[in-house]
This record gives structure tokens, C-alpha cells and sequence, in this order.
């Protein structure tokens, strides 16, 4: 295993020799006049390139996600990174499509997620902070539904909205638990009714949802009239276009619309665009990205957030059935330390040290925790899909503990490869990038959890039972008469996504391995028109992170060169 210390992703990412973007593009066979720079190292690419090159076949598409998450991250952003590395190595072309960092985790818990050491999508300055300002247009026009509905009622109401029911509140892509809860209008009667609200971070945004769901600028537009701000005193579902905001919501949104490309450490393409949240919303970057990454590469890679039981789940079942394209292969990350974690013999906590214990050599305290494993690979088999287990080496694990790994994985039916792209970039992800190109070329047999025609009550039961491993499903009173009244305003057709804890296959954060024996509680259900789902709520989800007592803001500055320090 390497000892020597790395140097820190920043140093890392500004010793990279970058290409111009122009160049990324013509290598992944875009056309300079579908390239609009945003400086030297970011494009826009523009949605006619799809149309362009719609002859050519479509690339492999592969969904990169994990085991369930643990306070030290499995690292499935730099395993796709050094993957589509891996594979370039090989002579393959490859095409990353990630999500986009909110600057709410990165200025509070992250500090970045542009991947990590050798294994980094580049600027890691321009991905972590703004970007290209997609973000910010989400906020500008989700804040401009949220005032119009204030106006709307501060004008006499004449849609007759119940402001009891208006289920449309502000975001902010900063964590600021102060703004949870909100009350607007207060003062004089000309600064408007007052009533009680609150703010989301942005990437909790349905317009951010929509920006990840959309086929095109029309659809775009369309989804974004169909957003549902609150009912009428009578019970009728009140729209963004019956308010007349959508067409400038729109407008706002018409240049976040097109992908964002960047390149990797190591020259290869990646298309950025979108970032919705993977417990309360899709989790997964945008279908118009995959839609260029599919005609412009041999393999597509992209990632899901969370573990395969959360952004998976929604990228098989929400964004498969909106792109159409359906993928060849899984790519499951897990690490030694991940394993030890999820066996309930250590205590792990963020940003502390691990415990002493945990860093010896300890094969059984791996196969302890390979429960959480085999059922995440039963999960992606469940979708007919072949699951490659990826194990993303640390310098602290040992060999004999690796060979538990694959044994599991094997035992289980799924593929496995070592990994050492943190440190070796594409050459430490060759082994990996081998045993994907094989899985990819298996036959699937891609199939949803649900189909269109079930109830929501239905559609939910399936994911909790055929999923997540559940006996059932209980619905809350509330919850009940929520489905019945979406099913009677002709919803029943949507998908269904579940906002729960990210921390368990269960509802239940304190439900470790693959639990049995257990009910989904459904305490509530509530519509995403716009971006075209309906989502219950299992658990407490919060919606505006906070920051800690020392988040990553601390750290972060600038030199006396102006240079960015403090991102990692």
C-alpha cells in the first residue's frame, strides 16, 4: 500500500495540465459551434448537439452507486472519476455526467466534492463555487414563483388560494437552519399578508428537479407550469401557470438548461448539470447530460447519490422512465473501513480520528458487516441489472480483507475489482475499468419495481417490500387521505419517490445491515407535479441543513495572491 502522503486535492487539482475546453469537447466529438466557454476551463454545451449527433449508437451506461453511507464517505464521486480514467487508459472512451456541489454542504461539511486526489473533476474551484450559475438561476426562479404567490394574495386572491394550504417556500444554497421556519408580510399592510413560511436550501428546489427531468426547453418549460404551490379553499390544485409565473421562470432558467462541461485530472470529459438532494428528491444529475454522454462516448458514467436503495432506486425508477435509456452494468462502491463501520463494533463520528481498533487487521470484523453489502448487490440485481462491486482501497486496509470483499461479492453473484485511482488516477482504476467492460457486455434484463398503471399506495408498498426488504407498509391517516385525493386529481400515474434517512436501508437510522422484520411508516405524501412525482415522507427530513459549530466556512479563504485555500 502507498505510505506517502498525498498532497491536498487543491494542490492536486491546480498541478493538473488542462486542456482547452474546446478541445475536451472535439475529443468527445462536439463541435466547437455546440461549445459556448465560460472562461477557459468550463462550456455550456448546447441541447442541438443532441439532435446533431443522433446517428451515433449509444454509448454503455453504467450508474455509479454504494452501500449505505457512513460518517467517513465510501467515495463514489472519485471511484466514477478514476473509473472514466481507468477506461481511457484502456483505449475506451468515456463521459462522466455528475451533479453539481450545492454551496450549502460545500461551505458547511464538505468543503468540496469535485472527487479526490488523483481522481478529480477540474477546476475544483469553479465546480465548488458557482460554476456557471446554474444554482443560483434554480433559487431566482423558484424565489420568483414564491413572490408571486405573495403577491397574488396581498392583490385580492382571485384564484381563491387557501394560503393555509400553500406548500411553496423559498430557498437559499447556504445551510441556514434559522430560515426554517419564516413568517412573511409582517409590518405595514402594503408589505403584505403576513403568513408563516420558511426557506429550503436549493438543492431541495423542484425546479432543480425539473432542471434534472427535463428532455428538452419545452418540456422544461411545461413542467414548470405544471408545479402545484397550494390548493383552493374548495380543493383544487393551484399552478405555476395559473399564476402566470412559469414562461419567466423560464426565461430565468433558459441558460441553466445546457450542461456544463469540465474535464477530469487526467483530460477526460465530464458534463455537470444539476443537483437535486438524494433523500428528499431524485438525487441523480440531469437526463439531458445523459441524453449528450450517451451519443458521445463508448461508456456513460454516472452517479447516483447516497446508497443504491435512495439515488439508485430514483435512477432506475423516476429517471429510466424519463430518458428511456436503460443501463448496462452497476458499479457498487464499498470500503474495508465501511464494512468494519456498518458491523456495529465501532463508534465512527465525522472529522475524528477512527478508533485505534478499527485500523488492525480484522477480517471478521469486515464479514460482520457484509450484510449491508449483499443486500445493496440484491438491490441493483433486483432491477435486472449486473453489479460490479468496487473496492476503493484505503492505505490503512489489508489484503486479507480485501479478499473477504470479493469473496462476499462473488458468493452474492456480483463482480469485484480493487481500485487505487485516488492515488494512481485512471492506472489505479485499470482493474476495475476491465471487469466493467466485461459486466457491460452480459445480457440485462432491465425492469422497473412498479408500473405506471399501479396506485401510488401501490407503487410504494413495491418499493418498500421489493426494495428496501420490508413485511409492508403502514399508512398514516393523513397519508391516506393525501394519496386518495392525488389519485382523484388524476396523479396516480406518477412515480414515487421516498424521503427517508439516507443513514439505513430502513426508515429507522438506527437499523443497521439489511434489517427484516420491519414496516415503512408513511407519516405523509406529498406532490411534485412539475417534476412529474409524487414523495412520502418516512421519518423527519430536514430541508435546510445547519451548519456546525465549525463548518468548513472556517477554512476557506483567500491568499495573499488571491488564490482560493481551505476546499478539500
Amino acid at each position: 500500500m502507498p505510505t506517502k502522503p498525498l498532497p491536498s486535492d487543491l494542490e492536486i487539482a491546480r498541478a493538473a495540465k488542462l486542456l482547452p475546453i474546446e478541445e475536451v469537447a472535439a475529443r468527445a466529438g462536439i463541435d466547437a459551434r455546440f461549445v459556448e466557454p465560460y472562461g477557459r476551463d468550463v462550456a455550456k454545451v448546447q441541447l442541438e448537439v443532441i439532435d446533431e449527433l443522433a446517428e451515433r449508437p449509444a454509448a454503455k451506461y453504467v450508474v455509479i452507486t454504494a452501500l449505505t453511507p457512513t460518517p467517513l464517505g465510501e467515495g463514489k464521486t472519485t471511484t466514477a472519476v478514476g473509473l472514466a480514467q481507468g477506461l481511457e487508459k484502456l483505449g475506451k472512451r468515456s463521459m462522466l455526467a455528475l451533479r453539481q456541489p450545492s454551496l450549502g454542504p460545500t461551505f458547511g461539511v464538505k468543503g468540496g466534492a469535485a472527487g479526490g486526489g488523483y481522481s478529480q473533476v477540474v477546476p475544483m474551484e469553479r465546480l465548488n463555487l458557482h460554476l456557471t450559475g446554474d444554482f443560483h438561476a434554480i433559487t431566482a426562479a423558484h424565489d420568483l414563483l414564491a413572490a408571486m404567490i405573495d403577491n397574488h394574495l396581498h392583490h385580492g386572491n382571485d384564484l381563491g388560494i387557501d394560503p393555509w394550504s400553500v406548500s411553496w417556500r423559498r430557498v437559499v444554497d447556504i445551510n441556514d437552519r434559522a430560515l426554517r421556519n419564516v413568517i412573511v408580510g409582517l409590518g405595514a399592510k402594503l408589505d403584505g399578508p403576513p403568513r408563516q413560511t420558511g426557506f429550503d436550501i436549493t438543492a431541495a428546489s423542484e425546479v432543480g428537479v425539473i432542471l434534472a427531468l427535463a428532455t428538452d426547453l419545452i418540456d422544461l418549460r411545461a413542467r414548470l407550469g405544471r408545479i402545484v404551490i397550494g390548493y383552493t379553499f374548495d380543493g383544487r390544485p393551484v399552478t405555476a401557470e395559473d399564476l402566470k409565473a412559469a414562461g419567466a421562470m423560464a426565461v430565468i432558467m433558459k441558460e441553466a438548461i445546457k450542461p456544463n462541461m469540465m474535464q477530469t485530472t487526467e483530460n477526460s470529459p465530464a458534463l455537470i448539470h444539476a443537483g437535486p438532494f438524494g433523500n428528499i428528491a431524485t438525487g441523480n444529475s440531469s437526463v439531458i447530460a445523459d441524453r449528450v454522454g450517451s451519443k458521445t462516448s463508448e461508456y456513460l458514467l454516472t452517479e447516483a447519490g447516497f446508497g443504491a436503495d435512495m439515488g439508485a432506486e430514483r435512477f432506475f425508477n423516476v429517471k429510466c422512465r424519463v430518458s428511456g435509456l436503460r443501463p448496462d452494468a452497476a458499479v457498487l462502491v464499498t470500503t474495508v473501513r465501511a464494512l468494519k463501520t456498518h458491523s456495529g463494533r465501532y463508534k465512527v463520528v465525522a472529522g475524528k480520528p477512527l478508533p485505534e481498533p478499527m485500523l488492525a487487521e480484522n477480517a471478521d470484523d469486515v464479514l460482520a458487516g457484509a450484510d449491508n453489502l449483499r443486500k445493496h448487490i440484491d438491490i441493483v440485481r433486483s432491477f435486472g441489472v449486473q453489479p460490479v462491486v468496487a473496492i476503493n482501497v484505503f492505505p490503512t486496509d489489508f489484503a486479507s480483507e480485501h479478499e473477504v470483499i470479493r469473496q462476499i461479492a462473488e458468493q452474492a453473484g456480483a463482480r469485484c475489482a480493487l481500485t487505487t485511482h485516488v492515488v494512481d488516477g485512471g492506472d489505479g482504476a485499470k482493474e476495475l475499468a476491465r471487469v466493467l467492460v466485461e459486466a457491460c457486455h452480459d445480457e440485462t434484463d432491465f425492469r422497473f419495481t412498479y408500473d405506471d398503471g399501479d396506485t401510488l399506495e401501490e407503487k410504494i408498498r413495491k418499493v418498500a417490500t421489493g426494495v428496501y426488504g420490508a413485511d409492508g407498509i403502514e399508512l398514516s391517516p393523513q397519508a391516506r387521505k393525501e394519496l386518495a385525493h392525488f389519485e382523484e386529481l388524476r396523479y396516480g400515474h406518477l412515480p414515487v419517490v421516498i424521503a427517508k434517512t439516507h443513514l439505513s436501508i430502513s426508515h429507522d437510522p438506527l437499523l443497521r445491515g439489511a434489517p427484516t422484520g420491519w414496516t415503512l411508516p408513511v407519516r405523509e405524501v406529498r406532490l411534485a407535479a412539475g417534476a412529474g412525482y409524487v414523495y412520502a415522507i418516512c421519518g423527519e427530513m430536514r430541508t435546510m441543513p445547519g451548519l456546525g459549530k465549525h463548518p468548513a466556512a472556517e477554512r476557506i479563504d483567500l491568499d495573499e495572491n488571491g488564490e482560493v485555500v481551505g476546499l478539500f
